[in-house]
């Protein structure tokens, strides 16, 4: 059996920014096909910033916990301190571990935002060509 920290069972308990923005200006999807999970992640960005970022996820407690967790690290930076800071790696050390077998869910979740950001770029061009600058 996986044990979870505290905060896992939290996030997974009272989840953050669930649900998906309307005329988001960018979207991510990915899942595993190996375990079934599913993400898809909805951003709004003001001025190069993240100003709202929502998800809804078919998938595991960890699944919806890195979900929740990754929304509350990415809220607020800009597109490039999005991409830098919020790994796989960081998804999991926000909720103190995961365990061996769930390392892959924070993979979506932080694999989800970087998604939502590229369609964000694509969509944007003038953003992309800012962001080269």
């Amino acid at each position: 059996m996986d044990t979870y920290t505290q905060k896992v069972l939290e996030h997974f308990q009272n989840p953050r920014n669930a649900g998906e923005i309307t005329n988001a200006d960018g979207v991510g999807e990915v899942g595993n096909p190996t375990c079934g999970d599913m993400m898809r992640i909805t951003i709004k960005v003001d001025d190069g910033r993240l100003s709202d970022i929502k998800w809804k996820t078919l998938g595991c407690g960890a699944a919806i916990a890195t979900s929740s967790v990754m929304t509350e690290l990415a809220r607020g930076k800009t597109i490039d301190e999005a991409l830098a800071t919020i790994t796989r790696e960081n998804v999991a050390a926000a909720l103190d571990g995961l365990p061996p077998a769930k390392m892959h869910c924070s993979n979506l979740a932080a694999d989800g935002l970087r998604a939502a950001i590229d369609d964000y770029l694509k969509r944007h061009p003038t953003a992309a060509e800012e962001k080269a600058d």
